[in-house]
């Protein structure tokens, strides 16, 4: 962490190094970078987030495929809910796979 006298002597050099008429804009522009930073940091943890949920998405839809006995192999995550909807629609007797019965 910054401390007082680091932001005293920080501010001292800028001075002595712009100028007093070049300060408020180097202090506008440093308020623009941070604010830019900010909102692109905010903005990667938001994706991150739809990503993890997407994924968790697909593994879920990939787990019920499974244990509904419809082959994944090759099959993208929309050709599986295509497959899983029909099965559904068709009304067939689903046969889920538990953890307990694909043991047995």
């Amino acid at each position: 962490m910054i401390g007082t006298h680091e932001v005293v002597l920080i501010l001292l050099a800028a001075l002595f190094l712009f100028g007093p008429s070049k300060l408020p804009e180097l202090a506008q522009s440093i308020g623009k970078a941070v604010g830019e930073f900010k909102k692109a940091q905010v903005q990667a943890e938001r994706q991150l987030k739809t990503f993890e949920k997407t994924e968790n998405k697909d593994i879920k839809i990939h787990n019920l495929a499974v244990q509904m006995g419809i082959d994944v192999e090759g099959k993208t995550t929309e050709q599986l809910i295509e497959e899983i909807r029909s099965e559904v629609l068709s009304g067939k007797e689903l046969n889920i796979k538990t953890a307990e019965t694909a043991g047995t």
